[in-house]
């Protein structure tokens, strides 16, 4: 959906993270936490790079040493049982006897609990001086044909005989594997087992600043083309599947 509309993606995750951020500061807020995501690192999405542009206005502010108020972001990937995941989905294909759908037999996902992620985004928040990137540690990938697979088994159905499964092939800018560090960053150990920091090495000179506000600007003045232009100089590890790719991922 945000891959269709990308300015919309735009306006709520980096515009509306900024107008959340500045008014933060403005009523003296004590702790800000920014919820983002694993799709932000090496984007190949509009959701993915929206989310990275606005973790980078994030520290831009909280580098500064008249901010008061303590800025932290949490990086993890899918909620189970969350809106719009993939079990309720699966579980509504199988009570209609299916097919279940899998976009590809080799997509992987990490996933985490509704009450693990509650839990880290507090403790994160709690633990945070502010700046930091927080990294949950949500173990080993799942295979989501796997899953499928299984979720099929514990119905009492057969899967392949009594349930198909159909591939569909990956959506625009989907990933085959997520990632929860770029490639430049390392991480660190906390108090909590659970919980990493990452350390970025993305450097806050004049010109990130200046295409920050320039960002703000396009996204304002409902420019689609202009703003993915300054996206991709915000965020130059933001590289769009191309439709060839696309393809040779489709199943």
């Amino acid at each position: 959906m945000m891959e269709a509309n990308s300015i919309e993606a735009l306006d709520v995750n980096f515009l509306g993270t900024n107008n959340l951020t500045d008014l933060s500061i403005q009523y003296n807020i004590s702790r800000f936490v920014f919820v983002s995501t694993d799709k932000a690192v090496n984007p190949t999405n509009i959701m993915g790079a929206s989310k990275r542009s606005a973790e980078i206005y994030l520290q831009s502010v909280a580098r500064l040493e008249t901010t008061k108020t303590r800025f932290i972001t949490t990086r993890f990937g899918n909620v189970l049982g969350s809106n719009g995941s993939v079990i309720p989905h699966f579980k509504r294909q199988i009570e209609n006897f299916g097919p279940v759908t899998v976009t590809h037999p080799d997509i992987t996902r990490y996933f985490m609990t509704i009450d693990e992620a509650c839990q880290l985004v507090l403790e994160a928040g709690a633990m945070g001086n502010g700046g930091e990137i927080y990294v949950f540690d949500m173990g080993k990938p799942v295979k989501i044909v796997d899953l499928a697979k299984q979720m099929i088994r514990l119905s009492g159905f057969i899967p392949g005989k009594d349930i198909e499964i159909v591939f569909t092939g990956l959506r625009p800018g989907e990933k085959l594997y997520e990632e929860l560090l770029a490639d430049k960053e390392n991480t660190k150990a906390t108090h909590h087992q659970k919980i990493l920091i990452a350390k970025a090495s993305f450097a806050f000179d004049k010109s990130k600043l200046i295409l920050l506000k320039n960002l703000a600007h396009q996204i304002a003045n409902n420019d689609e083309v202009k703003s993915i232009e300054v996206l991709k100089k915000l965020v130059p590890e933001f590289i769009p599947l191309t439709e060839e790719q696309r393809q040779k991922n489709a199943i």
